[in-house]
């Protein structure tokens, strides 16, 4: 592979990646927007499209060891391919996070919690993601560890929302007319609701995963990566 070409495909593996990102998030915002509106299209929409999001994937991870196997890299251009290839694999797990919110949505039988935001949650997550990304693409070390420093605020978010759905079915009172049907829908959503704020948190997991892999990348410094 002659060196233009070589240094041709590396930028156009960070232009890829970075689009892989994009599409992601694209399907994390339309899971939400499905949750919230409970929207059985929007729900159809992210879970068919995670089809998309893997094959991007497969083709990365093709472009990835390409680059590893035909060129040998040293140095810096080996740390970032390695970050790209984890990175790719964050983001894909990101998108399985997302058609999770699809199938939430499809399962959920009624809409109940309206003192959790469900949505103030999803919207800092993005933004985390979306942070890690552009300090991918411009080699930002500040910003890698201050994303890292904001999962604890996403952690205590999620707490918060976890305790006031156990909170609130403590709290709830059954009487004779109570259904043993009304109890299983009821424990159905509420498993539901504490899933979509574990996968909620798990986004944030997977921004700082970027965040500490892009910190390795620039400075061959591991303090992030856990």
């Amino acid at each position: 592979m002659a060196r233009k070409g070589y240094q041709e495909k590396l930028a156009a593996l960070e232009e890829n990646v970075l689009y892989m990102s994009e599409l992601v998030l694209d399907r994390l915002r339309t899971g939400l927007a499905a949750l919230e509106e409970k929207d059985e299209e929007l729900a159809w929409e992210v879970i068919q499209g995670d089809d998309e999001v893997n094959e991007l994937y497969l083709e990365l991870e093709g472009d990835c060891i390409d680059l590893l196997s035909l060129q040998q890299p040293v140095a810096g251009d080996l740390r970032f391919i390695a970050a790209s290839f984890k990175i790719i694999t964050d983001l894909e797990r990101v998108g399985d996070l997302a058609t999770n919110l699809g199938d939430y949505t499809l399962d959920a039988e009624q809409e109940r919690y309206p003192d959790v935001d469900i949505q103030a949650i999803g919207d800092a997550v993005i933004e985390m993601i979306e942070d890690g990304m552009d300090a991918y693409a411009e080699d930002d070390v500040d910003a890698c560890f201050e994303i890292a420093d904001r999962d604890d605020d996403i952690d205590a978010m999620c707490e918060r929302a976890s305790t006031t759905v156990v909170r609130e079915l403590i709290e709830t009172e059954f009487d004779e007319e109570t259904t043993e049907l009304d109890i299983e829908e009821l424990m159905a959503d509420v498993s539901r609701f504490l899933l979509t704020v574990r996968d909620l948190e798990r986004v944030g997991d997977h921004a700082v995963n970027i965040a500490g892999r892009t910190l390795y990348m620039v400075e061959s410094d591991d303090e992030l990566i856990y």
